[in-house]
């Protein structure tokens, strides 16, 4: 019998490779195996057409599961299914309601979701960046759609799309198989370009990667090394159509990581396993410079909090010069114990390319590891409520040692008693949380009346505390509410202020640049990211906010909780207040107070019409939820333009432009915007600002053009060079000198003074933001936001990047206040960036919660707020003028018109 589950166990680490094309099994959908329990959805028409009847080729209740009431373009409903384990999701079948020929409702296009711990939700994507799948053509048929490429997952929600408002009901199944290597995600350097002379520029990055982009690394999720797609023996050649060469493969320049000589990965798996080989299939194109790893490295952790293990597995592989063919290369791992992987493959050549890396281990947990069977697998190893979970389960596992015997009997008395001992814990601190009120004496009560809702403010005097309720905001619906407004019960928020501000009237001198109007403080009221600010003492931060809404969307508050922290479902009434905010291509869109933008139509576009057919796509810049911003080249815009033309002189070669196009799924509010922005970027003609040069609006998709410099934006530009020295010279290093810096704060301080002049507020001031042409010359722009490489410098909200938290003033995070002051805020950031040279992001030691932490420092006032440093290059007056930028009263700070004043003379000296 051990020889048999011997030879079992090396049968599954020589073919342990998921392969998409045999990985097609129906999941259960159909045959009941996945529970009613597991099929939720956000909504239902009635009972008979609830979640639990949303199986393929059933007919039982009304025959399908159907949203409540008419699908609108901008809703979003959803279906959602839990496979009770991680699973390699390959395919998606799905069908209308026919109900025995009585039914017509079918979805002709949806969405995908999809999450591993049901907290992170990520949006599927095809291998061309496409979000929508083709649904269904009428209600009896059902349709197969494969997934390319496929995903790892253990919660999808199916999410039905439509053009027109209609009725949409659905029948699914889901086809993969188990994910048994139990990856939840890896880390690595971003893939680069491969430029070879002679032959096709090679992209070698990992194109479906769901985590993120942050600084050329990638971190939390999976992509194509985990596709099971492995690549072919030339890595120009791809196993994919329409994709481009290197697809398949993610790979790296050995001197473009510095002088280390390895690749460093990280893996982290859903639980703890017993490893006992990894397996990477490795391009090994000698011929091109591209080998295998010469040898590799593997440091342990049993948890995600613990260290990592002093003792590495070292495996070093035989190098082979005379076969060219890519190969797997198997490493043992020797039954090492872990939760997380950190391995170093070393170059043996120019080049190292991967296509899939799998993991093979035993499921027999050893005892020294049996601590760990109680917990829940989870992607987020500091939630407190799996701490209290673990350390329950290894005090219970450590005193019923014969819970080891039999696994199957002991896991219901373990999951009771860690379930009994979290019980208490709750217990016990609810018991202190009602002990310190009762303790604390009540000293004020202040009633105040904000846009027609009453709200109660309790001040205490021993824990500093304010505590706000707000009535409940009135339900998403046409319909107007029914019954008392004040039925539903109240929300708290919790937010420490030191004993200063526990008089209201104090609390409103403390913040004299706020109007005391109803509308500014419903500001503060209304403001998720406040909210987060308010939670922070209870540990509910990013959870909270991806709870209850995200922008500045105002969040449901009737309906969310402090136990939905532990929750990610966000809201989808808060996309449009996002989409606005980022605007429909992703790019910033500016707060114009001063101008009426409403109900436009195409003839109030001053802009002329550029022919379509003369823009050639180059590259794509970004996305937003309805749009993309490409890099095109405009042929004969020059002559088009005519006299006077902003372009420079590009002696009859095209011109590169930025092209904001609209996607043509885009929903009429999103159209709208689209033709509010290009109104607003008709009315700037500035030197130092980016200029709207053209429109292609006579028909689908809307596209406005605008200016590109060819060095691209300030913070790559900066990022690649260092300060001028007689080493760079002679070793001939790309260098700016400290003029060239002084030369470029004056022309932005330029461009946001003449912002400033007509009212407009930029809100996403930054070098990303900022573009360059070969003569150092400065053009202000917006679409930074848009761009995945910059998306570590926004805050995510419901996977969307949209707050540059870092770059953002206190009452802008605080209460949504967006002025010129918090443009000069802004300002101060950037003039930091430049004068670092980019080299690090703001705040770099500082999470985003804390970063949102620090900005209650910054409304406190107490001197424990953290600034930026001083730069080395940069002079004591010019880091004088930035600490005045971040002045915490708003008539401290400078305007534009004085910083340009200020500035100014630096260059001329």
């Amino acid at each position: 019998m051990h020889l048999f589950l011997l030879l079992i166990l090396q049968t599954t680490a020589a073919f342990g490779q998921i392969d998409p094309a045999h990985c097609r099994y129906a999941l259960g959908m159909e045959d009941g195996r996945i529970t009613d329990d597991d099929i939720t959805a956000s909504s239902q028409w009635y009972k008979t057409t609830g979640p639990q009847y949303a199986r393929l080729n059933r007919e039982e209740g009304d025959g399908a599961w159907c949203p409540a009431g008419q699908l609108e373009p901008s809703d979003v409903q959803y279906l959602q299914v839990d496979l009770g384990r991680l699973t390699f999701l390959t395919i998606v079948g799905t069908q209308g309601r026919y109900a025995r020929s009585s039914g017509n409702e079918f979805a002709r296009a949806y969405r995908l979701n999809y999450s591993r711990d049901g907290l992170l939700w990520k949006s599927w994507r095809n291998r061309l960046g496409n979000p929508v799948m083709e649904g269904n053509k009428n209600a009896y048929a059902s349709v197969i759609n494969d997934l390319h490429p496929p995903i790892v997952t253990r919660h999808i929600r199916l999410i039905p799309v439509t053009k027109l408002s209609t009725t949409v009901c659905m029948r699914v199944e889901l086809y993969g198989c188990p994910w048994d290597d139990g990856l939840i995600s890896y880390t690595a350097p971003e893939g680069q370009l491969m430029m070879p002379p002679g032959y096709p520029i090679a992209s070698l990055n990992d194109s479906t990667y769901d985590g993120a982009h942050e600084r050329r690394r990638l971190s939390g999720g999976l992509g194509q090394l985990t596709d099971g797609v492995i690549g072919l023996d030339d890595f120009l050649l791809t196993r994919q159509y329409h994709v481009w060469p290197g697809y398949d493969y993610l790979g790296w320049r050995n001197d473009s990581l510095g002088t280390q000589g390895f690749v460093e990965m990280e893996f982290v798996f859903d639980r703890q396993r017993n490893f006992t080989s990894m397996k990477v299939h490795s391009n090994n194109m000698f011929s091109r410079g591209v080998k295998i790893f010469s040898s590799v490295s593997c440091q342990f952790k049993p948890r995600l909090i613990a260290n990592w293990e002093a003792e590495p597995v070292a495996f070093k592989t035989v190098l082979d010069d005379r076969n060219p063919s890519a190969r797997y290369v198997t490493v043992p791992l020797h039954r090492r114990a872990a939760k997380s992987l950190r391995c170093r493959f070393y170059f043996a050549d120019i080049w190292m390319m991967f296509s899939e890396i799998s993991f093979q281990s035993e499921d027999t947990v050893l005892p020294t590891q049996l601590t760990l069977v109680g917990t829940s697998p989870t992607a987020n190893e500091y939630n407190t409520v799996t701490t209290a979970t673990e350390t329950a389960s290894t005090f219970l596992i450590s005193a019923n040692p014969s819970a080891s015997d039999s696994p199957d009997v002991s896991n219901t008395p373990v999951l009771i008693g860690c379930l009994v001992t979290i019980i208490l814990l709750l217990v016990i601190i609810i018991f202190l949380i009602l002990w310190c009120q009762y303790d604390c004496k009540v000293l004020e009560k202040a009633p105040r009346r904000i846009l027609d809702e009453e709200v109660t403010v309790r001040l205490s005097s021993c824990s500093d505390t304010i505590i706000l309720q707000t009535p409940p905001v009135p339900p998403r619906s046409g319909h107007p509410p029914t019954g008392p407004a004040n039925t539903d019960p109240h929300y708290e928020r919790v937010f420490l202020l030191d004993p200063q501000y526990q008089n209201p009237a104090v609390l409103r001198n403390k913040l004299p640049e706020l109007s005391q109007s109803a509308e500014a403080s419903a500001l503060l009221l209304g403001n998720p990211l406040y909210d987060l600010l308010l939670l922070t003492s209870c540990h509910m931060t990013s959870g909270w906010l991806r709870a209850c809404g995200g922008g500045y969307a105002e969040p449901d508050i009737t309906q969310c909780t402090p136990h939905q922290c532990f929750h990610s479902n966000a809201p989808h009434y808060a996309e449009t207040d996002i989409v606005r905010l980022q605007g429909v291509t992703g790019s910033n869109m500016y707060a114009v107070p001063a101008l009426t933008v409403d109900s436009l139509t195409r003839k109030d576009i001053s802009a002329a019409e550029f022919p379509r057919q003369q823009l050639i796509f180059r590259e794509k810049l970004g996305e937003g939820q309805f749009g993309e911003v490409h890099l095109c080249e405009a042929e004969g815009l020059p002559e088009f333009l005519g006299e006077g033309s902003p372009l420079p002189d590009r002696d009859g070669h095209s011109v590169l432009v930025a092209v904001k196009q609209l996607r043509a799924d885009a929903t009429s509010q999103a159209r709208n915007d689209f033709l509010k922005e290009i109104k607003i970027m008709s009315r700037l003609n500035d030197p130092n600002i980016i200029r709207l040069l053209c429109v292609c609006v006579s028909s689908d998709p809307l596209c406005m053009v605008t200016e590109y410099m060819e060095n691209g934006d300030l913070n790559m530009f900066l990022s690649q060079r260092e300060i001028e020295s007689t080493l760079t010279h002679a070793n001939n290093i790309p260098s700016v000198s400290l003029s060239d810096l002084l030369h470029m704060s004056v022309q932005i301080s330029s461009g946001m003074k003449y912002l400033a002049s007509l009212n407009f507020v930029h809100r996403d001031l930054a070098t990303r933001n900022c573009l360059l042409d070969r003569r150092l010359t400065i053009k202000i722009a917006d679409f930074g936001m848009s761009r995945n490489l910059y998306s570590s410098d926004y805050y995510r909200i419901q996977g969307r990047a949209v707050l540059p938290i870092r770059w953002m003033a206190w009452e802008s995070i605080l209460l949504g206040k967006f002025t010129t002051a918090s443009d000069v805020w802004a300002f101060g950031v950037t003039l930091w960036e430049i004068f670092t040279l980019c080299k690090e992001q703001p705040y770099s030691l500082l999470s985003d919660e804390q970063v949102i932490e620090n900005t209650g420092e910054f409304f406190r006032n107490q001197g424990r707020q953290i600034f930026l440093y001083g730069p080395p290059l940069c002079p004591p007056s010019l880091f004088e003028l930035m600490m005045r930028c971040w002045s915490r009263d708003i008539p401290d700070r400078p305007t534009f018109e004085g910083l340009y004043q200020a500035l100014r003379p630096h260059v001329s000296q």
